[in-house]
């Protein structure tokens, strides 16, 4: 399709000028990133999925007041932002259910420090949306769109349609209400990576010879008179042959 290689804003320029595919384009490269700062910001698949496509309708019914003074994936999720605010303050009661404090985590507002297994990090994302579910829904949307969208402060104010230092602000708010709660998790998640290392190394190949002299080398334990064996070495744990160095006394190394 010719719009794939348009910017975005001479696409929205195309679909107020009749274009009917060109509002499509801009919804398949943003719809991802949408999605996405809907799900952190409402912790519920229904009502992200809602709020998109509420979103999507008022901008493709409003396209013809954007002015340009911002980019056109701005005006996207400022959009986007305000039909999740919306769907909150009309129905709070329909939001994802808090669980109590001691259970409540942050892991993944800083996502460098999230190395668990695929399964432990699905639980801490869930965690994490339940525990944003209990933020002021306005320190909520600011928290997604800097620390888990990564969005420079001055483009999330643009978003949000607020002082820079109200995101500041209320970045900082919802970040001290959520650090005890890291914590906990932080704490439960050592305990878990200790215990697989411990069941690791339980489990492990633990008398696996090392390679190199020790492995066969003149210290090596052999009936009296017995010679080694020129063809092959035996792996004394799993009965395998592995290929001859090139000296008995693997002097080499692994080449």
């Amino acid at each position: 399709m010719e719009g794939s290689t348009l910017g975005d804003a001479e696409l929205l320029a195309r679909h107020v000028a009749g274009d009917p595919d060109a509002f499509g384009e801009l919804v398949r490269r943003h719809r991802d990133r949408l999605w996405a700062v809907a799900l952190r910001t409402l912790g519920d698949r229904e009502e992200a999925a809602d709020a998109v496509q509420d979103a999507l309708v008022s901008a493709f019914r409003s396209a013809h007041t954007f002015r340009g003074q911002s980019a056109v994936t701005t005006w996207l999720h400022r959009i986007t932002v305000n039909a999740c605010l919306d769907r909150v303050r009309r129905a709070s009661s329909r939001r994802t259910s808090p669980v109590a404090d001691e259970q409540h985590l942050d892991a993944l507002i800083e996502p460098h420090e999230s190395a668990e297994a695929p399964a432990e990090r699905d639980e801490l994302h869930r965690e994490l949306l339940a525990a944003l579910a209990t933020l002021p829904v306005e320190q909520r949307a600011a928290l997604v769109l800097v620390d888990m969208q990564g969005y420079p402060v001055a483009e999330a104010a643009a978003v949000l349609d607020v002082p820079t230092g109200t995101v500041k602000s209320r970045c900082a708010r919802g970040r001290a209400r959520l650090l005890p709660l890291l914590r906990h998790l932080r704490a439960g998640a050592a305990e878990a990576a200790e215990a697989a290392e411990a069941k690791a190394a339980a489990d492990g190949p633990s008398s696996l010879p090392a390679a190199g002299p020790s492995a066969d080398g003149p210290s090596a334990q052999r009936p009296p008179g017995q010679r080694p064996v020129a063809g092959s070495r035996r792996n004394r744990t799993e009965g395998t042959s592995v290929p001859p160095t090139g000296s008995t006394q693997d002097g080499g190394g692994h080449r």
